[in-house]
């Protein structure tokens, strides 16, 4: 096992550790403990800068189940280092940030960082994973750790349903991102990320590469919130707010953009990849930005703002893809820039993203509230997370010299060359990119000032807050200062990361390209162009938008917080839930008889189907032995004795006659020469119909069942139905093996019986060797019914006495 493995086993095994020690600790907050993973993470792979900023990659196997080609092969380039650093390094300051936050008498601390740490644990685990069913394995325990973090506060009824909402649409997403990859590997017969990509060239000819294509995309979608499947998210805001500025500023949500990422040099060039993520990425960011307008709660703004930048990515990650499209190289690079823009926008929003959820938990833990309708007047009373939440938000609103503007008149630029290409229509259509992007912008700043001026500016009430309002703990600021002050230092020196960070991620993303070639530099100042003036319309508009914001804020859409695709979710929810008590109800009856009707009736149409689709109908009788005289008297009574089950109202009777039934099979084995068989088959009747005979003979009398008509005749015919298929089928089967092409597995039975399980009986070799789990199972079903069976007869007598 190489040092990556254990590098993601690590945080899974302190989870099982903080358990154990935390009844010892109580007097240390469990954040100290925790905090000890993510830092030596972030500094072990912070070792690897050096090889992928040469292009380099390191890549390390172990054997899982190789037979299916799964293996916990593990890539560590670029792309995967980057997201590393992130899950790691703005990990660690959350767990710093939660030790101030979270109380350690009142909190179950033991219980959150066991779930923050399989979160950390999962997420590395997805962007080091090169095997795609391993990569699926940590996404969707991904969705798990992060439910639980979500209902970490289960006594609030908000919590469990955010946490139920996320789970069932990320789950959901995530199905069908399985499915996806199954298809890619029928396509490419491996489940290596690196050796799909090695065959590019020959998938988008087949008929399955558009149908991966979507069930890929569905996965990434839900798990980025991109609209519609954005409706998770804001709910997600009910956990506490460590976790929010993990999970929805630079984890969970960004491993949606991971996979789009990674998997973009396999359906990248593609017209339905580009348009998928450039129309769903627009129409995120538009309204994701126009709801967060409406918001009234800090957290409910900052939600939706992190919907409208994934979707920001999202759509230069689709406009980027174009590159793989071109064939010159410097069309290519004119169209890389849009990648180069997404993987400096990742960083900068987990940046100043992660620094305003901080703030926006200062302030909550401060004032008691996060409504946007008391608050205000905070610049005074907190001037260190009005420094902070200032800083954060000119970021966000793409102001300089911070690093949201960089990336942001990156985005403008990436958006204006789409239009000047001739390729996937964009000629058509193609204007209207950077218009869509100039008008979520112009909300994106009018949400930033909202927030800003609202919270610290006016008149500051005392009576509007629970508590005596003060700024927070200098422990509790560390954590958001550090973002800041990247926030600052990417803005004014952003070339720190060109190389080391941004380049080697995007030549992951476009590996046509070297570093060299890309020749990626970034710069505040780029004079006066079309890009700086966008900017300065922004700031005009939205200004405008504040300053009369008295008049269009009495409109009711604004006054309507809750966004209106939340109605279809919870109707769809009710809907599944109404449908499935009904079948339910249907189904479960109470009644043996009808059980046995449903599992029936779908053999039946199981059967049927298989057989109508493969042809399977077969009849030879060339091979059939002369049947002696008396086994049609034999047969004669196994039928009549058969039809007169239906018949018996007496259960002692009953009984007796399905003996007779089972003596009758045994008298069969026995003719056909299989005394064995036949032995066992007396032995177990034997038992079968003396242990029935005891039990039924203290019963009270069956009383006649009263059934309409219509039931019966529908009994009558699926149980006719049945014996008919079943004759078929074994007639079938029958006649197949007298085909010459086909081989019967006994004829291996018969060559290796012997060899292979060492000794002469067929039967008795193949239940104890060739099935010995079987059989092994078998006997563990008999173990626990014999023991149930004590436990009632115990039961029968009073006081439990032995018997």
């Amino acid at each position: 096992m190489s040092s990556l493995h254990i590098a993601i086993l690590i945080p899974f095994m302190m989870a099982i550790l903080i358990p154990i020690i935390y009844p010892y600790t109580k007097k240390i907050h469990t954040g100290w403990f925790v905090l000890l993973v993510p830092t030596a993470l972030f500094l072990y792979f912070l070792t690897f800068l050096p090889t992928t900023m040469e292009g380099g990659y390191e890549y390390v196997s172990l054997s899982w189940v190789p037979s299916l080609g799964i293996n916990v092969d593990l890539y560590v380039d670029g792309l995967s280092l980057l997201f590393a650093l992130l899950i790691t390094g703005i990990g660690a300051l959350v767990v710093l940030y939660s030790i101030y936050y979270l109380d350690k008498v009142s909190e179950r601390l033991h219980h959150f960082y066991v779930y923050l740490l399989m979160f950390m644990g999962a997420m590395v685990g997805v962007v080091l994973s090169d095997n795609l069913i391993v990569l699926y394995i940590f996404w969707e325990l991904t969705s798990l750790a992060s439910a639980l973090l979500i209902s970490y506060w289960f006594h609030r009824k908000a919590s469990v349903y955010g946490a139920q909402k996320s789970m069932l649409i990320t789950v959901f997403g995530g199905f069908a991102m399985l499915a996806g990859f199954c298809i890619l590997y029928g396509m490419t017969g491996t489940f290596s990320v690196r050796d799909i990509i090695a065959q590019t060239e020959g998938l988008a000819g087949s008929t399955l590469f558009l149908a991966a294509m979507i069930l890929v995309l569905l996965g990434a979608f839900t798990k980025s919130a991109q609209f519609p499947f954005h409706i998770w998210l804001p709910d997600a805001m009910e956990a506490p707010t460590p976790v929010s500025a993990y999970l929805h500023s630079a984890t969970m949500v960004k491993a949606g953009i991971y996979l789009v990422a990674r998997l973009t040099p396999v359906f990248g060039g593609d017209a339905v990849w580009f348009w998928a993520l450039v129309i769903a990425g627009l129409v995120t960011l538009t309204y994701g930005s126009i709801t967060a307008v409406r918001q009234k709660d800090l957290k409910g703004i900052l939600a939706y703002s992190t919907i409208s930048q994934l979707g920001l990515i999202m759509s230069l990650l689709g406009v980027g893809s174009a590159a793989l499209y071109m064939e010159s190289g410097e069309g290519a690079v004119f169209y890389s820039l849009a990648i180069t823009t997404a993987v400096f926008h990742l960083l900068n929003h987990a940046t100043f993203k992660g620094s305003l959820f901080m703030a926006v938990g200062i302030i909550d833990h401060e004032t008691g509230t996060r409504d946007i309708r008391k608050l205000g007047g905070l610049m005074t009373i907190m001037p260190i997370t009005f420094a902070i939440s200032a800083i954060g938000l000119a970021s966000m609103a793409g102001l300089p010299p911070f690093n949201g503007f960089l990336s942001k008149e990156m985005f403008f630029t990436s958006l204006l060359r789409a239009t000047e290409g001739d390729f996937f229509s964009l000629g058509t259509i193609g204007f209207l990119l950077p218009v869509i992007a100039w008008i979520a912008s112009v909300f994106t700043f009018l949400y930033c000032a909202v927030t800003f001026f609202k919270t610290f500016f006016g008149k500051f009430e005392q009576s509007h807050y629970e508590k005596t309002v003060h700024e927070a703990p200098f422990g509790m600021l560390i954590s958001p200062v550090i973002l800041v002050a990247l926030v600052v230092t990417l803005g004014i020196f952003p070339n720190i990361v060109a190389q080391s960070l941004v380049a080697p991620a995007v030549t992951s993303i476009l590996p046509r390209f070297s570093v060299d070639e890309l020749d990626i530099k970034f710069s505040l100042w780029h004079g006066i162009n079309t890009e700086l003036l966008m900017t300065l319309a922004i700031i005009f508009c939205g200004s405008v938008l504040l300053i009369t914001m008295k008049k269009w804020s009495q409109f009711n859409i604004y006054k309507r917080e809750r966004d209106p695709l939340h109605w279809f979710y919870d109707q769809g929810l009710d809907g599944l839930i109404h449908f499935s008590q009904t079948v339910t109800r249907a189904q479960m009856t109470g009644l043996l008889r009808d059980y046995f009707v449903y599992m029936c009736a779908f053999i039946l149409l199981l059967l049927g189907w298989t057989f109508w689709y493969a042809d399977a109908w077969s009849f030879n009788t060339s091979t059939v032995a002369t049947t002696p005289f008396f086994v049609y008297i034999v047969t004669a009574v196994f039928i009549v004795t058969t039809l007169c089950l239906p018949f018996i109202q007496k259960r002692m009777t009953l009984i007796i006659f399905a003996g007779i039934i089972g003596y009758i099979m045994a008298l069969y084995f026995a003719m056909f020469r299989a005394p064995d068989l036949a032995l066992t088959q007396l032995l177990i009747e034997t038992v079968t119909v003396v242990l029935l005979m005891l039990a039924f003979r203290h019963l009270p009398e069956m009383a006649p069942e009263k059934a309409a008509p219509s039931k019966k005749l529908g009994n009558i015919l699926i149980s006719a139905a049945v014996g008919v298929t079943i004759t078929v089928v074994g007639i079938s089967a029958y006649s197949l093996g007298t085909d010459a092409n086909f081989s019967s597995i006994s004829d291996y039975y018969i060559e290796n019986v012997y060899k292979l399980g060492g000794g002469t009986n067929m039967v008795n070799v193949i239940l104890v060797d060739f099935r010995g789990l079987d059989t092994m199972l078998e006997v563990l079903v008999l173990g626990i019914v014999s023991l149930a069976v004590i436990m009632l007869i115990k039961h029968r007598f009073k006081g439990g006495e032995d018997v």
